[in-house]
């Protein structure tokens, strides 16, 4: 089955909204930053939630029908006393941004803002029609004037079929350990996959689009690897010693969000890692889009036992241990690495 209309409404969702996220950043101010109620010291912007709120929108007025949205936010913040003006600023960020966009005639109150961002409720599951979104993953990254992405997933009867990830500062170039940021500036990528039709990258624009492959790289002392920025997302010392038994020679590149299945999915490296503390349970909004984006481009995801990941069962992935990423040739020797590592670690200490 074709996603083709799907697939050019996700792109115009989440190009309007990293539109709207990069213009945020160039301006962010201490007071967009918030705290999540009641989880952890994640910030949330303004622009987390004008995202969101967008693309719900946009998905909304494209497929007026039944419509079932999982994301990350809510606006319970939002509507607190005290919520008001950045509920306003919210506003008009995002008639803003349709404005430009100019297809829609329209001009949303803070209502009709709030509703479209509460829209994102849905728990998902194995059947009908499922969008899934992070509005903005990597906000740590977002807030450091890093990397982070919008993106956005369709599942069918729990399969992903099309993802997006927008990519406002990842360089156009490839990066490295040596070169993580672009010497031109050349920066703001867009790329997105289809069930079966493979994994295309464009600038955020919409221009020069190209089909992308994950590296072919078989020898691991040729391979570099990808993890989480954050210490307290990823495991830093068993990536550390997957690496080391693995026999990579290069440091890791440590960046936010999805942007690493991005540019995993055009062969900046050939590996990524991810073992979260334990205790921590993965959300289907921070791997839907990024999965299908590197499968696509021929790569392999799958959990530390090797099983596929399964976004069938709700807002919730469970999985073994972590999620390891590569191609075809490295995955068996990644395993075997994975595996002596997790025994290593698992063994009491004298």
């Amino acid at each position: 089955m074709a996603y083709d209309k799907e697939l050019a409404a996700a792109i115009k969702a989440a190009s309007l909204a990293a539109r709207l996220c990069r213009k945020v950043q160039k301006a962010l101010l201490q007071s967009d930053v918030r705290s999540k109620h009641g989880r952890n010291k994640s910030p949330v912007t303004v622009a987390d939630y004008g995202s969101q709120a967008l693309v719900s929108f946009v998905l909304q007025q494209e497929f007026p029908g039944e419509f079932s949205l999982v994301a990350e936010e809510d606006s319970i913040d939002l509507r607190k006393d005290g919520g008001g003006e950045i509920v306003e600023r919210i506003t008009k960020l995002v008639n803003e941004s349709l404005t430009s966009d100019g297809s829609y005639g329209v001009s949303l109150s803070s209502e009709d803002v709030l509703k479209a961002i509460d829209s994102g409720k849905s728990e998902g599951g194995s059947q009908g029609r499922h969008w899934v979104l992070d509005p903005i993953d990597g906000t740590k990254g977002f807030v450091r004037g890093d990397q982070y992405a919008v993106a956005l997933a369709l599942l069918d009867r729990g399969n992903v079929v099309l993802g997006v990830l927008a990519c406002p500062n990842l360089p156009l170039t490839s990066i490295s350990v040596a070169h993580p940021h672009s010497p031109n500036n050349e920066v703001g990528c867009l790329f997105f996959a289809e069930v079966g039709r493979g994994t295309y990258m464009q600038l955020l624009d919409g221009s020069s689009t190209v089909k992308v492959q994950v590296s072919a790289v078989e020898n691991p002392e040729e391979a570099s690897f990808f993890e989480s920025y954050e210490s307290a997302h990823s495991m830093h010392d068993l990536s550390s010693l997957i690496a080391q038994k693995l026999g990579v020679k290069a440091a890791p590149i440590r960046m936010d969000s999805q942007v690493k299945y991005g540019a995993l999915s055009r062969g900046d490296g050939a590996i990524y890692l991810r073992f979260p503390r334990n205790g921590y349970r993965e959300k289907i909004w921070d791997h839907a889009a990024g999965s299908i984006v590197v499968t696509e481009a021929g790569g392999v995801v799958t959990d530390a036992a090797g099983k596929q990941l399964d976004f069938s069962k709700g807002k919730y992935l469970d999985l073994d241990t972590g999620i390891i990423v590569s191609n075809q040739k490295l995955m068996p020797l990644l395993f075997d690495a994975v595996r002596a590592s997790l025994a290593e670690k698992a063994k009491p200490q004298p």
